[in-house]
């Protein structure tokens, strides 16, 4: 690397995108940090000064993974004109936007006993994201008179277990072969909260 030429914001960014294609191919457990420099042409020390270490780097990518699944349905959000149909396009966005490419590496981390808990905690806290999703949308629901007043918490968390749940048939259906049942779920949820005129 000329020294003359460096960029360090360059450097983060083709590390991480490196990393990303790596992390997705090989896992979190069979990547090394010098599989990383290998294939994003920096060193070791460029990868440790900027990241700190493997399980960190893997973070922030699992991070801006989320981000960018919530400023993908920001952008379709405003395309539903009531709570429900917001209901059943979120459930669509879930379905279609779950494989992610570094879902597996996530899992492994997760489940490997030498993880930080700093690090497995920070994996835990992404649900915050779609869970917020969930919320706002039957919180505006509410507002609107479209659902009855009703525990919100509690429906938030009722809807994320219920298309989490229904995530896990990602690993072995097609995913357009799950859609009619992603709609049922939210049908039978939303008929349950609907306000009665």
């Amino acid at each position: 690397m000329d020294k003359r030429r460096y960029n360090s914001e360059d450097a983060k960014r083709e590390i991480m995108e490196k990393a990303t294609l790596i992390f997705s191919q090989k896992g979190y457990n069979q990547t090394s940090v010098q599989d990383i420099s290998k294939a994003s042409g920096y060193s070791k020390g460029h990868i440790y000064y900027h990241f700190g270490n493997k399980e960190k780097l893997f973070v922030l990518l699992a991070q801006n993974t989320m981000q960018d699944w919530y400023t993908k349905w920001m952008e379709k959000e405003s395309s539903y004109n009531t709570a429900t149909e917001k209901l059943y396009g979120i459930a669509k966005h879930v379905l279609y936007n779950y494989q992610t490419p570094l879902l597996k590496g996530g899992q492994e981390l997760a489940s490997n006993p030498a993880s930080s808990s700093e690090s497995v905690k920070a994996l835990f806290e992404l649900a915050v994201i779609p869970m917020g999703s969930y919320r706002s949308i039957l919180q505006e629901g509410v507002e609107k008179g479209e659902f009855e007043d009703g525990n919100i918490d509690e429906w938030t968390l009722l809807v994320g277990t219920w298309l989490g749940g229904l995530c896990q048939l990602t690993n072995t259906h097609q995913l357009n072969t799950l859609e009619p049942l992603f709609n049922q779920a939210i049908t039978i949820f939303a008929a349950s909260i609907r306000r009665r005129k």
